[in-house]
């Protein structure tokens, strides 16, 4: 199984601006010395020693997750404008898929706004297969793909498209077992997980932790327990999420006790505050993993930044 990072921004896209930019440029130019300009190799070496924030973005992309299974299958977690990277490589790589799985945590602008640019859906050759819990996704979609919000509708998309209503715990996608929870969210939103061959990748955006998810460990417990990973809503600093209670999202540092609460491998902190630039979501992960250092519980978690374009294999 391979996750992709194609969008892991929240609420709104924040792209890098001119200024920004420059003081990449500043800062890299002003670490460089003769030596690392001496030829080709010394001039790559020298941009791979530049930390994140020079040499580097955390990216500005909405949600949007991609999964390849190992026989394949191709399955797609929001289509925020994130999905417009993936359909870029897509083409690039000449790719024809003849089915695409897109499972959707909810359906707020951001996690729905690429969805009329995929340019899949514009190809009869191509069946999709939307999956969502929630009871009328369907005109849900057709209503945001409709005028004056958008000049053609759902019903100009050329592909076969299947809405699936999720009922009951979990269904089979190829060799792979996606399930779902509730999550704490306004106007509804699910956790997936994505169990193949033994391996467990959790996604579980917009999400904002309360007491009962650490009170009641025992309710969530098969759903989170050991997952090798989770892509988790971190969007807040601790202070932010007490002033914007019941806006729907967490703390980095209610995310990490999670991670830890069910002995999770891996944190990818998700859904990144638009408002934060790189130097910022940078020394957010480095309060992060100090702060998972010094937990109670020493269970031996691994915390990241999810950022776009980057991939992980399991």
């Amino acid at each position: 199984m391979i996750v992709r990072f194609r969008g892991v921004r929240g609420s709104y896209s924040r792209s890098l601006r001119p200024r920004d930019l420059k003081r990449k440029i500043s800062a890299a130019v002003q670490r460089v010395k003769p030596d690392n300009l001496a030829n080709p190799e010394s001039r790559e070496l020298f941009l791979h020693s530049l930390p994140e924030t020079v040499f580097g973005t955390v990216g500005g992309h909405t949600a949007c997750i991609e999964i390849r299974l190992d026989d394949q299958s191709l399955l797609i977690f929001d289509c925020g404008s994130g999905l417009r990277t993936l359909d870029e490589d897509m083409r690039a790589g000449r790719e024809s898929p003849e089915m695409i799985h897109i499972f959707f945590s909810h359906f707020h602008y951001d996690h729905i706004s690429g969805l009329p640019y995929f340019s899949y859906f514009f190809d009869r050759n191509v069946k999709f297969r939307l999956y969502s819990p929630q009871k009328g996704f369907e005109e849900i979609l057709s209503r945001f793909l409709s005028k004056p919000y958008h000049p053609v509708g759902i019903e100009t998309f050329s592909a076969s498209i299947e809405y699936i209503e999720l009922k009951g715990e979990s269904i089979r996608v190829g060799d792979s077992v996606v399930s779902w929870i509730v999550r704490n969210h306004p106007d509804e939103c699910y956790a997936y997980s994505v169990k193949e061959k033994g391996k467990r990748v959790i996604y579980s955006t917009d999400t904002e932790l309360t007491d009962a998810d650490f009170r009641d460990i025992e309710k969530t417990s098969g759903f989170f327990y050991k997952a090798d990973a989770i892509i988790l809503d971190g969007q807040y600093t601790l202070g932010e999420s007490i002033e914007k209670f019941n806006w729907g999202h967490t703390s980095y540092s209610l995310s990490v006790d999670f991670a830890l609460e069910h002995k999770i491998d891996t944190l990818y902190l998700f859904h990144h505050d638009p408002q934060y630039d790189d130097n910022k979501l940078e020394a957010i992960l480095r309060s992060s993993r100090w702060y998972c250092e010094r937990a109670e519980k020493r269970h031996p978690l691994r915390v990241e930044l999810a950022r776009e374009d980057s991939e992980v294999e399991f």
